[in-house]
């Protein structure tokens, strides 16, 4: 045990690795968000007036090297014409 901060333990001991649930989730975010600007035909430079944020942070963003705050996050879904919806679910 005691491996740092990259784990926490669960109630049965069962180690939990958050730096991959954290990689995977972003991962899984950003396509999300690509594949529907791209469904919408809007570019990078849309998006970013659309939302009022530079377009340096939408490629950002994009490449799943930057880690968006929420309201960026709920500001590029409003300039999609979406929502965003945060959901916890329980670990199988």
């Amino acid at each position: 045990m005691g491996r740092g901060m990259d784990y926490i333990y669960s109630i049965d001991n069962q180690e939990i690795l958050i730096e991959a649930d954290q990689k995977d989730t972003r991962k899984d975010v950003v396509a999300r968000y690509v594949r529907s600007r791209k469904e919408k035909g809007i570019t990078q430079a849309e998006l970013a007036r659309r939302a009022g944020i530079p377009r340096t942070n939408i490629t950002r963003f994009e490449s799943g090297d930057y880690n968006p705050s929420l309201e960026m996050m709920v500001r590029i879904a409003a300039a999609l014409g979406m929502r965003l919806q945060v959901e916890l679910s329980e670990r199988n």
